[in-house]
């Protein structure tokens, strides 16, 4: 079975609420707004070098495209390479919905001593699957205390004497040097990390990858050889940074009063996805699929089919006001 993580595993239907049609002189398909506002308001899925810090990167993606703001969806090492979405501009804050999703790293583990397949395997299989217990290490921006910790997956892809090399889906906050090191205590041989990538963060995996310079050359093309193609393939729509997140579609009347924070009623909704439960981050959307806001589900999908209360309570707008400004 192919490996997921928990998102990747729920197939969500669209449950129709009301039938309705959206008006095409407000708002637009995220694919076919101006190159300027993606740049302003999108994401780059950037494969992380070793060498700089996840900020640094960050920081080169706003110097490369003359942009205000730009924000990473969590940390890797310097020495750690992979993949690293980088939201733009107005769309920075999307990071926080991704901050919290699943991750997965290929990383190469050397043990300092050889052991049995069949033991490395029982072990991994008995104590770093599921729930576990993790200590941040040392050189973390947590606090030091244990704390509980999820691993989907972990599987031995390919073993070299004492080189194990290993692919892993975690949840987020799981530190895999610390995960390598753990798992070296417990067989009692003692381990290192060797080299790690990280392969998904979230709803991002290798497939939309680009480095610095791609960018840099995309950016170059656009401005001075007034060729959009490159830039508008590389950058995706701040959409994107919600897909791993169950979603609500809300009427053209809606729009505005959630552009100022107002809460979501449920009579606002169009349609809703199935399999939404009370607490979980929600994304708000027009009928042309634009993120309106995120927020947090004030009660289940089957709930929100009925006709009244606070659905969604808004905590993060990102639709700029006016848009759906109707008379």
């Amino acid at each position: 079975m192919k490996d997921l993580l928990p998102f990747e595993k729920i197939q969500r239907k669209i449950l129709v609420r009301k039938e309705s049609e959206t008006d095409y002189k407000y708002g637009c398909n995220p694919n076919e707004r101006k190159t300027e506002e993606i740049v302003n308001y999108g994401i780059a899925n950037i494969d992380k070098p070793k060498g700089p810090t996840s900020h640094q990167v960050a920081d080169y993606v706003q110097k490369i495209l003359h942009i205000d703001k730009s924000g990473h969806s969590g940390t890797l090492d310097p020495a750690v390479t992979g993949v690293l979405p980088v939201a733009l501009g107005r769309g920075t804050r999307i990071v926080q919905g991704l901050l919290t999703a699943g991750k997965e790293y290929v990383a190469i583990m050397h043990l300092h001593k050889e052991v049995d397949e069949k033991i490395l395997r029982e072990t991994i299989q008995k104590n770093f699957l599921g729930k576990i217990m993790q200590m941040p290490p040392i050189k973390s921006s947590v606090k030091r205390q244990l704390r509980p910790r999820t691993i989907y997956y972990f599987n031995i892809l390919e073993i070299d004497g004492k080189d194990v090399l290993f692919k892993v889906g975690t949840e987020a906050g799981t530190y895999i040097r610390k995960l390598i090191h753990d798992l070296g205590q417990k067989l009692k041989v003692g381990a290192h990390m060797a080299e790690l990538r990280r392969t998904k963060a979230g709803p991002f995996g290798e497939s939309t990858l680009v480095t610095l310079h791609e960018l840099q050359d995309a950016y170059y093309f656009w401005k001075q050889e007034n060729n959009e193609k490159f830039i508008r393939k590389i950058i995706q729509p701040v959409e994107n940074g919600a897909a791993h997140l169950p979603k609500v579609w809300v009427f053209d009347t809606t729009v505005e009063s959630l552009c100022h924070g107002t809460d979501l009623k449920v009579p606002g909704i169009g349609k809703l996805n199935d399999k939404i439960n009370e607490n979980d981050t929600v994304a708000i959307m027009t009928l042309k699929n634009e993120l309106v806001a995120l927020g947090t589900a004030k009660m289940n999908s089957e709930n929100m089919m009925k006709d009244r209360g606070i659905a969604v309570q808004t905590e993060k707008v990102f639709m700029q006001p006016g848009i759906y400004k109707i008379n």
